[in-house]
């Protein structure tokens, strides 16, 4: 009986360990999408990659294919996004934040920017990796909506 009572109190524990993980990857995963946010209302295009993997193996995949590399990414936003009238203000919405294994996870969202040029929406879908003890987007889907 005692042999019971301690495994189910064990269990119990690495539940509870297990969910609050998983609770400080969320936060900090979303924290990086705040930072990011932040970054781009700002017109900070160096300061919204500060989110991204700085690799050449980041990938972007966007309405105009796959663009490759964090310096190639920036290129495309400064290119796809001039001035401040261009960028706008961004607002996310994440839908989901879903565990792919212990270092990784994907996100599916929503972006909205209300700018002078016209308005824009999109969905995307982006993977998330711990890299260096940072959550870092390895790889980002955005298509506008």
């Amino acid at each position: 009986m005692m042999k019971n009572i301690l495994l189910l109190v064990s269990l119990v524990l690495l539940t509870s360990f297990n969910a609050i993980t998983v609770n400080d990857d969320e936060v900090a995963i979303r924290k990086v999408m705040a930072d990011q946010q932040v970054a781009w209302n700002n017109y900070d295009l160096e300061g919204f990659m500060q989110g991204y993997w700085e690799s050449e193996d980041l990938k972007f995949y966007g309405s105009s294919g796959v663009t490759s590399g964090w310096n190639n990414t920036l290129e495309r936003y400064k290119k796809s996004y001039p001035s401040k009238e261009h960028t706008g203000t961004l607002k996310f919405v994440l839908n989901e934040i879903s565990k792919i294994n212990k270092t990784s996870y994907y996100v599916m969202g929503e972006y909205h920017l209300e700018r002078s040029v016209g308005n824009a929406d999109g969905i995307f879908m982006i993977i998330f990796k711990k890299i260096d003890g940072h959550w870092k987007i390895i790889a980002d889907t955005s298509c506008k909506g």
